[in-house]
């Protein structure tokens, strides 16, 4: 997929109000600094669509970026940042979980996961609440030049082992890196595969 125009929007907190458009959408969502919006920036080739920022926590709306005119990128606020507070946390929760349970045109979710650790709780209940409420989704492990090829094959093995003793099979996953561009090509042709499957789904 070449990305010929990449346009924000809207950010809003209510999935109601979200764009009315009729077409596929994707939602990227993970821990604070997990790279998130630089991710974003690599996908769609543009170094400030979506903001970084040096403090997490930075997204903290449901923020809509319209792709070629035909599907939506929707960036999500992250979620376990202990300096935000814990209204804030529970506000973010609350305006999430709509957005999860009622976005009708929502196709796939990626889950960012920072390549350098362990398998953290906060994620695994965060992907268990999409398989119960059979939200379709896939792992994003982000930042895989900060780690030798070799410490990297290994993290990703325990991460996927660790996956396998909550789920019969593994989800789609993709290895990426903001600064190399890696993953990029595979992750577009993934996305494109899929608004390929929809299309029906959308007339």
């Amino acid at each position: 997929m070449k990305i010929k125009s990449a346009e924000f929007v809207m950010s809003n907190s209510n999935v109601i109000n979200a764009p009315k458009d009729r077409i596929p959408e994707y939602a990227f969502i993970g821990r604070s600094n997990v790279g998130k919006s630089s991710l974003i920036n690599m996908l769609m080739q543009r170094k400030k669509l979506a903001k970084t920022s040096g403090t997490p926590g930075k997204t903290q709306l449901i923020n809509h970026f319209k792709i070629n005119d035909e599907w939506f990128l929707v960036d999500l606020p992250g979620y376990g940042y202990a300096k935000v507070s814990k209204k804030k946390r529970t506000i973010f929760q609350y305006f999430i979980e709509n957005y999860f349970n009622e976005r009708e045109q929502l196709v796939c979710t990626f889950v960012l996961v920072d390549s350098r650790h362990d398998p953290q709780k906060i994620d695994l209940d965060f992907m268990a609440f999409l398989g119960k409420n059979q939200i379709p989704f896939c792992i994003v492990f982000t930042k895989a030049d900060k780690l030798p090829s070799s410490k990297l094959n290994k993290q990703i093995t325990t991460y996927k082992r660790k996956l396998l003793q909550y789920w019969e099979s593994l989800p789609t996953s993709f290895i990426t890196s903001s600064s190399s561009g890696l993953g990029r090509d595979e992750f577009l042709n993934f996305i494109d595969e899929i608004n390929k499957d929809v299309a029906d789904k959308f007339k």
